[in-house]
Parts: structure tokens; sequence; C-alpha cells
């Protein structure tokens, strides 16, 4: 048993050179060895916790949010009904145009434009109305609706309500709501069809395609 300190001292001193030695041989052996462990990567990513570094549910990531606006052909749809109108499309109203009954006033066309858009071109048939000055036509017009088995008025379409008016006022006059409609994507959706389009006066101006 050691008796002094220096004794002491040289002990701790040689097993301190031991130990450096030993790891000096250990690090070296481990570079040299192929299946050496890699001192820098983190073996434990995360912690020790493993628990916690596993996976979870996968979470959905939030998109755009979504829209519930309503199409513009839904909202003209929303619009008619809650004036009490009904509503045709392009096909129910070529079907109508080209029925026998049109051509002996059985099936009556309204357009619904001012005068100029009129002249420039319209529905061939179709009576001119003008919602803003009613005063000039309605007088004719009206008996003529009010004997007609079906009435479809129309006017440029889309967010266009000059139709509606029009409507209106043939259904304040006494034309009945079951024979009323309105063509609601007007006469710019009959003319980008390729439909047969009148100029000038009512059955007086030129037809064309």
């Amino acid at each position: 048993m050691p008796s002094s300190k220096s004794e002491i001292r040289t002990i701790v001193v040689e097993a301190a050179i031991v130990v450096i030695v030993g790891l000096g041989i250990g690090l070296a052996a481990n570079a040299l060895s192929p299946r050496g462990l890699a001192l820098s990567r983190n073996y434990f990513p995360g912690g020790t916790n493993q628990a916690a570094a596993a996976p979870g549910p996968v979470q959905a990531v939030p998109g755009p949010a979504e829209t519930n606006e309503p199409s513009e052909a839904a909202q003209l749809s929303e619009r008619l009904r809650g004036k009490g109108l009904q509503e045709l499309k392009l096909n129910q109203v070529e079907i109508l145009f080209d029925d026998p009954r049109r051509q002996d006033g059985r099936i009556v066309f309204v357009d619904a434009r001012n005068p100029d858009d009129y002249q420039e071109g319209h529905i061939p048939g179709a009576y001119e109305l003008d919602p803003y000055h009613p005063e000039k036509e309605l007088g004719t017009i009206l008996p003529i609706c009010q004997a007609a088995e079906k009435v479809v008025v129309y006017c440029t379409g889309g967010d266009c309500e000059d139709s509606d008016t029009v409507a209106l006022l043939l259904q304040d006059g006494g034309v009945p709501d079951q024979k009323l409609f309105v063509y609601g994507g007007g006469f710019t959706a009959w003319e980008a069809a390729h439909l047969p389009v009148e100029t000038g006066a009512r059955n007086g101006g030129t037809d064309s395609k």
C-alpha cells in the first residue's frame, strides 16, 4: 500500500497515461475498421424518447379555401325564381322558335332592349318593347301576349334585368304566369350560337345567320 503522496501522484499519472494511450489506440482502431462507428453521426435523433420520435397521423395540409359562390347561370336562375319568373335555356328557345305556332302568333317573342339595339339585330319576328319607355308599345303588344299560348321575353342576357322588367310589366297587364318565360341567355347567346337574326323593323328587315 503506498505510503507517501509522491507515490500516490505517480500512480495517478501512470493511470491517466494508460487511459489516454488506450483511448488513442481505440480511436485509431475505430477509424481503420470498416465497421467502425461514425463519431459525427447522431444515432438518436430527436433525443432518447423513441415514442416521441415515432411518426403520428398525417395531418391534412389546408388548401385554398373552397368557394361556395354560385355560378353565373345559377345566379341568373335564382334571380328569376326570386321574381316569380320562369327561365328558358337556349335549346328550349330554339324549339319554340321553330314551332309552327310562332308563325300564327300563338308563340310570341318580345325584345326588351332599346330601339337602337333592336334595329341592329333581334330574333326574327320579335316584338320591340323598351322597358324604359313601355308606353310606346305596351298598348299594342299586351293584347297580343294575352292571346298567345307562350310568351318569351329576352334582353342582352346575363346580368341584364330589362327582360325581367318587361316580363313583370306583361304579368301586371294580365299575361298569366304559366305562359310567360324569360330567356336568360338573351340576344348575346342567341347570336353567338349563329342562329337567325333579323335587322331593321319586325318582319320587314333582313334575316341572316
